[in-house]
């Protein structure tokens, strides 16, 4: 059973409707969009003057010599110097207008990152986000724009020339409006069609995307098994798919023109024949005949323009929306009001039931489990009190809901159903912020900024509020003084991407200093000293137990110096607590706990 994905329906409405759901981002451009309007427009009217100024030149200045020599260079310069400047001031205008759009709709998405609930994160892959932020929009702004100003010059354009056609001979005119439907059918064809081959694309450019991204990032495994053939393969597969998908793109682009230009020959052939028959009839002038044929010639690059603007107006657009998409179909993740400065560290569960989601299938949609299926539970019914300024250690084997426990206290996770507690206060009771403020974290997965080493360590503080005596102060307690005196420029020093240069031990320590920087009244150690040696990790636990006096500490580990000392041990197994107890009473219960004990229990990674 599948529930659909809004990210990955087609948008609704039309096309109009389709572009003014992005004004609120480009509207604080009115005025680059109002000078693009009027230069525009004024470009637009000097198109019939070409043709005037061939018929008067005809008419007067050949049959009756009447016409000053200087006045046609003059005219025809002044002409075209008008038409190149109207032109660079609308495209300067527009192009200001989609930097701007642009910022503000970037400026929306992160913000819609940062805020989003965190299953957004699980369901699309860091690449695919990270294109659709960064490039997809960027390109479709431009894209767009480009469009619109071509839509809006060539339709001024072809009108004002039709105005004129219609001045000159309104009997030949009617001709050339016969182009216009076939030109309609064409654009609503292809249109259709276009928007169909970019989204194929957006998502083939996302699996690509995503292969580079696993490769980057798994680049010692694949070394390691020797798979870079198998990864070449799913490559190439699906480069093979994105190349065809971009011949079919062209394939459709490139049937617009010789069409366009099929139905404009034959109106051209038309409206010469019969002109000549007028003239034979009627008396038309050498300058009215060429001036309606220019006019007319004119018409067929605008009018071109008008057959192939589809193409660019729809991959803009379906760039554009998957921005929009991101924005407006993302939830946020819900808090409340309730804040505090500094919690006691009381923590509370009733209950609590945690299901993690399905994945999502090979469509891209998120497959909904049955409501019987119990397969997908990470915590079954779990009660448990834990006291201020308690150590609480979490053991189980492998899957047994020990990170998903404590992952639900700064609401990384959702319940099902219970109820959590903090200091007497419902978790969705609180400030999201605020909540997240009362808690220190150390993963087993190390994440640093590509950043200097201070500002790694007072994450969360701007330049100006970083306190260096005491990022100082945390990386000595975490037993990286040395580190500090032989960087060239001490914390102020980059670290690079993911601190990749320093040892995995290093990086751990460098994490355990940002939980001693925040000093928050609630400490979360999953495998917190997990890549440390024992040197390193007797340095690290000595400050940790100055960290620990005074803090509710939760502590997911497997060595037993950390477990040893903890006031109380809860055993997991099957999203269940098993026991509880110091580690000498679980030891001498004979139960679980003495069981993992006795086979060097190791934690899920």
């Amino acid at each position: 059973m599948t529930a659909s994905n809004p990210l990955h329906s087609p948008p609704a409405g039309t096309l109009t409707q389709r572009i003014f759901r992005l004004w609120p981002y480009f509207r604080s451009a009115k005025a680059g969009i109002a000078l693009a309007a009027v230069c525009t427009l004024i470009g637009a009217l000097t198109e019939p003057l070409i043709p005037a100024l061939l018929k008067t030149l005809l008419d007067r200045g050949f049959a009756q010599g009447n016409i000053a020599l200087w006045m046609v260079p003059v005219a025809l310069m002044g002409l075209f110097a008008i038409r190149g400047l109207a032109g660079y001031v609308a495209q300067y205008a527009l192009s200001y207008t989609a930097s701007l759009g642009l910022l503000n709709l970037r400026r929306a998405m992160f913000v819609k990152l940062n805020d989003a609930q965190l299953s957004l994160f699980a369901r699309q892959s860091a690449s695919k986000l990270s294109n659709t932020l960064v490039y997809e929009v960027q390109t479709g702004s431009q894209m767009l724009v480009t469009a619109i100003l071509t839509l809006t010059k060539d339709s001024l354009a072809v009108i004002a020339l039709m105005g004129y056609l219609i001045y000159l001979n309104w009997k030949l005119t009617l001709i050339v409006l016969l182009v216009f439907p076939g030109l309609i059918v064409i654009m609503r064809v292809l249109s259709k069609r276009f928007y169909k081959l970019t989204r194929d694309s957006q998502q083939a450019t996302d699996a690509l995307a995503y292969v580079v991204e696993e490769n980057a990032l798994a680049h010692r495994m694949v070394r390691l098994h020797g798979a870079q053939e198998r990864q070449s393969l799913r490559f190439d597969a699906l480069s093979v798919t994105l190349r065809r998908l971009a011949l079919k793109s062209t394939i459709a682009t490139a049937a617009m023109t010789p069409l366009t230009q099929l139905l404009a020959s034959a109106a051209l052939s038309a409206v010469i024949s019969v002109a000549l028959w007028q003239s034979s009839t009627s008396g038309v002038t050498v300058g009215n005949f060429v001036a309606f044929v220019t006019a007319m010639l004119m018409l067929i690059t605008p009018i071109r323009h008008l057959a192939e603007i589809a193409a660019p107006i729809t991959r803009g657009l379906a760039a554009l929306e998957r921005g929009l998409e991101l924005i407006e179909h993302t939830p946020d993740q819900s808090g409340g009001t309730h804040t505090a400065d500094r919690v006691n560290g009381s923590i509370a569960l009733r209950d609590v039931w945690v299901r993690y989601p399905a994945k999502d299938d090979a469509s891209g949609r998120p497959v909904v489990a049955h409501p019987d299926d119990d397969s997908l539970v990470a915590l079954r019914g779990v009660s448990l009190d834990i006291r201020p300024g308690e150590v609480v250690a979490f053991v189980g084997p492998s899957g047994s809901g020990k990170t998903t426990l404590v992952n639900l206290l700064p609401r990384f996770v959702e319940i099902e159903r219970g109820d959590i507690r903090l200091d007497g206060v419902a978790l969705a009771d609180w400030d999201l912020r605020n909540l997240r403020q009362q808690y220190a974290m150390v993963s087993q997965d190390v994440v640093m900024l590509n950043d200097t080493l201070a500002a790694n360590v007072a994450l969360g503080a701007t330049d100006d509020q970083i306190d260096e005596a005491r990022v100082r102060a945390a990386l000595k307690s975490a037993n990286l003084g040395e580190l500090i005196e032989r960087l060239p420029q001490g914390i102020h020093s980059t670290v690079g991407h993911n601190a990749a240069e320093l040892s995995g031990g290093q990086r751990q320590r460098l994490a355990i200093a940002r939980a001693i920087y925040k000093d928050a009244p609630i400490l979360i150690l999953d495998e917190a000293t997990s890549a440390l040696d024992n040197e390193s990790e007797r340095l690290v636990q000595e400050a940790l137990a100055g960290l620990m006096k005074g803090r509710t500490t939760l502590v997911i580990a497997h060595r037993l110096s950390t477990i040893e000392h903890a006031d109380r041990v809860i055993v997991l197994a099957d999203g269940r607590i098993r026991e509880q107890g110091t580690h000498r009473e679980l030891l001498q219960s004979d139960g679980l706990y003495a069981r993992l004990h006795a086979q060097s229990f190791r934690p899920e990674v």
